[in-house]
């Protein structure tokens, strides 16, 4: 398939891991990892949807993206900038490209500022506005994600947690970036609440062509907003789709657990398929061979010993599963 759209965020072989020894005298070094090489790249103007259960790593990702936190190894290339290559004073003049909206509304609010000054924080820190341009642009902003200009003057404890994240969102775009990282955006807001934000998050893509990394830990929101899906799982992408694939033809046994761990709307309809149950392994003793073996319905011995890849199934879709079509799963045992 051919793409007309740039690249415009690259992550090559990506890790963090976190020693978790603190004893001198202790000889085996051990480690957490919380992103185990994970590679991706986003166009120009499209979303890419990060899910997983917690533990996964995807806020992690997203923190080492933003240079919040920063990686053992690999790259983040941004517009062709190795932005893991930067200092401090040199990635301080590419924040403005790029943002980030936080899981807790409240949280990465200061309860101390009025919204009008929590907005127009990075306006007077990356550009030169007269007092008459800031008040005329942040009262722009605020209409932008549906709150009045009159809000301007009150503190974020005033505010529901909806309009909380708005306050988020006008921050975010207020310097106009070009990449969004959005943290969990919606998980600690209400259902009918998170559908209203996620259609702002859409309108202000169109408007400004954003291009958004999306983390959430549940499949309709990121199948609600997104172009493209990489599930994640201890640590790494098991599958990367698109999101009309990820509906109808899972290929790996993981997704299709998240898929099924949704709500069906009717109480008396059974599901036919399986549904994840234990909890994962731990990110410090990871087991050999696939990692996912021990909740996998479909594991072989296979499986046991030889840890999969991310390799291509077909346009679009990568999997890193031995046994990743499971409509011919009784066909492929047979050759195994």
């Amino acid at each position: 398939m051919t793409h007309t759209k740039k690249t415009l965020l690259e992550v090559k072989n990506l890790k963090k891991y976190y020693k978790v020894s603190n004893s001198p005298f202790d000889m085996k070094k051990q480690f957490l990892k919380a992103v185990d090489d994970v590679s991706f790249s986003v166009r120009e103007g499209e979303t890419l949807g990060i899910v997983g259960e917690s533990g996964c790593g995807k806020s992690t990702l997203g923190n080492i993206i933003m240079r919040l936190l920063e990686p053992t190894e690999g790259k983040v290339i941004f517009n062709g900038i190795d932005l893991t290559d930067l200092n401090e004073k040199n990635i301080r003049g590419l924040r403005k490209d790029i943002q980030m909206i936080f899981q807790d509304p409240l949280s990465s609010l200061n309860p101390r500022m009025k919204i009008f000054d929590i907005i127009a924080e990075p306006l007077t820190t990356h550009s030169n506005f007269t007092k008459k341009e800031l008040n005329a642009k942040v009262n722009s902003l605020l209409y932008k994600v549906g709150l009045d200009s009159s809000y301007a003057n009150r503190y974020p404890h005033e505010f529901s947690g909806g309009q909380r994240q708005r306050v988020n969102i006008a921050r975010a775009i207020s310097l106009e970036p070009k990449v969004i990282i959005c943290d969990e955006p919606v998980s600690a807001l209400d259902v009918s609440i998170q559908a209203q934000i996620l259609n702002l998050l859409k309108e202000i893509q169109k408007e400004y062509n954003l291009t958004y990394v999306f983390i959430a830990h549940g499949i309709p929101a990121v199948k609600h907003i997104s172009e493209y899906i990489a599930v994640m799982y201890l640590g790494r992408i098991v599958e990367f789709t698109t999101k009309e694939k990820l509906s109808t033809e899972p290929r790996h046994p993981y997704t299709e657990g998240l898929i099924n761990a949704v709500p069906i709307p009717d109480p008396l309809q059974q599901r036919e398929d399986y549904i994840l149950s234990g909890d994962n392994p731990s990110p410090i003793n990871i087991p050999s061979g696939c990692r996912f073996k021990k909740r996998c319905p479909y594991a072989q011995k296979k499986c046991e010993v030889e840890d999969p890849i991310l390799h291509d199934i077909e346009n679009d879709q990568q999997v890193a599963c031995h046994y990743p079509l499971k409509y011919y799963f009784n066909k492929m045992k047979s050759y195994n």
